[in-house]
């Protein structure tokens, strides 16, 4: 008897123990409450822009990409897809494999694919082409963002015509009070720097082609769904704050990637940052 109360009792152990849930994430909404998946589905079908900010080495936020990517494809066909992570130069590229003239690894050969484009973008790029959506490349060329960090905005104005088409129209609307481009500056001192104000500058020129080229592809009725790093979009400021200006009337919503110890609530500093926050264990394994 003492040996049956015995393994019973380590069963009961064992299935505590072995029972308890270790999410890999949670969903919250911007006031910090917790929200299903589908809720968020639901709120998501309704906008003309979707905006997921990226942890850019998080394997969890890539996943959710690809998984929201294939839900709302199942809500409405009419989707459109675009990232940060492709230059506005490469769209040829990328249109000729979509429209099945070169194969993937000839996108991978030549359209400057992020070091970790095979597991976590060439996925939504696959599911463009299989789906035949169109995928939009929306950032500026390096080069140019570069050339606005080390001279200003000015410099782009001698660029030749050809090199404008991939630029968001001249002369940029620039916020230099937007938090988002305050606390660049500021983090530049707090590291003992000096304060530049063209890092800021150089965000701004990212951030003003990508909604340029997100607007300029949008179609009424469709859905476009962006992948960015989530500094672009984090409370609804960078990109999204240019894509006000020209769609004022579209419906807008958001999602961030945040990493807390503790996934069970929505810690004071995340919230408000998106409609939908996406909390990640800190100790997540990371892509690279």
């Amino acid at each position: 008897m003492k040996r049956l109360i015995t393994i019973s009792l380590l069963l009961a152990v064992f299935n505590l123990v072995f029972a308890q849930d270790i999410p890999a994430y949670k969903i919250y909404d911007q006031d910090g409450k917790a929200v299903t998946y589908s809720q968020m589905l639901d709120k998501l079908s309704e906008a003309d822009f979707v905006f997921f900010g990226e942890l850019h080495n998080n394997p969890i936020a890539h996943w959710m990409e690809l998984q929201i990517t294939k839900s709302l494809y199942n809500k409405d066909k009419r989707l459109i897809l675009g990232a940060e992570m492709f230059e506005a130069d490469v769209q040829l590229i990328l249109d000729e494999y979509l429209s099945g003239y070169i194969r993937e690894k000839d996108v991978k050969n030549e359209a400057r694919v992020w070091p970790n484009y095979p597991t976590d973008y060439k996925p939504l790029l696959v599911f463009a082409h299989d789906h035949n959506l169109r995928f939009i490349a929306t950032n500026i060329p390096r080069r140019y963002a570069n050339l606005v960090y080390r001279k200003g905005f000015g410099a782009l104005e001698k660029l030749s015509d050809q090199a404008k088409q991939y630029i968001a129209p001249l002369p940029i609307k620039y916020d230099a009070n937007l938090e988002c481009y305050k606390n660049m500056t500021k983090g530049m001192v707090h590291m003992g720097m000096p304060a530049n104000p063209n890092i800021a500058k150089a965000q701004a020129i990212k951030d003003a082609t990508m909604a340029y080229f997100i607007s300029k592809n949008w179609q009424p009725g469709y859905k476009f769904i962006h992948y960015n790093g989530s500094y672009h979009s984090d409370n609804f400021q960078g990109i999204v704050w240019y894509l006000k200006a020209l769609q004022p009337q579209a419906k807008i919503m958001t999602i961030t990637t945040v990493e807390q110890k503790d996934v069970e609530k929505l810690s004071d500093e995340n919230l408000g940052k998106a409609n939908f926050i996406i909390v990640v264990p800190e100790d997540m394994t990371k892509t690279y």
